[in-house]
């Protein structure tokens, strides 16, 4: 499986259930990336799209405990086995921070956008740069949009 994230310097990922700031080029290539592959996420994370609705031209696997959770156009499990189970090996885990620390033993690949500023967070990434089962395969120039300056990251699992 394949993760993807916006991550701060601190490898905060967001505040008060919702990130941190949107980057528009870093929205489109969040689509680009995961059109066309199932996506895994949380409840909470399901609830900052628009509308709370599932994303479009992708399979939206949510993990909620909520047995009243049902949302339609999405697919809704209750543990992380069933999940797995479902899940195919190309899918995108996009958050948030307890999905991700639930799955990451079990991605192989990570997309991460570092944003050059810190903010006031409530939820964090794992900072890959200090796990050595992880390595950066591809790093992307320096770009700004907005008066944000970030990068595009790529770490994958060491073998």
């Amino acid at each position: 499986m394949n993760l993807i994230a916006a991550v701060d310097q601190n490898w905060a990922i967001g505040k008060n259930g919702d990130q941190l700031c949107y980057i528009p080029a870093d929205l489109k290539r969040f689509q680009a990336l995961t059109t066309g592959h199932a996506v895994i996420l949380g409840r909470k994370t399901l609830a900052t799209f628009p509308g709370g609705r599932p994303l479009k031209n992708r399979r939206n696997l949510v993990l909620s405990r909520n047995p009243d959770f049902a949302p339609e156009g999405a697919e809704v499990f209750r543990d992380l086995d069933s999940l797995l189970d479902a899940a195919p090996e190309d899918a995108f885990v996009i958050g948030g921070e307890s999905v991700y620390r639930a799955l990451l033993a079990h991605c192989d690949r990570a997309y991460i956008t570092k944003i050059r500023r810190a903010w006031p967070a409530d939820a964090h990434f794992p900072d890959l740069d200090a796990d050595p089962s992880w390595a950066v395969t591809q790093e992307g120039e320096e770009l700004e949009q907005d008066g944000l300056t970030f990068r595009y990251v790529t770490y994958e699992r060491v073998k």
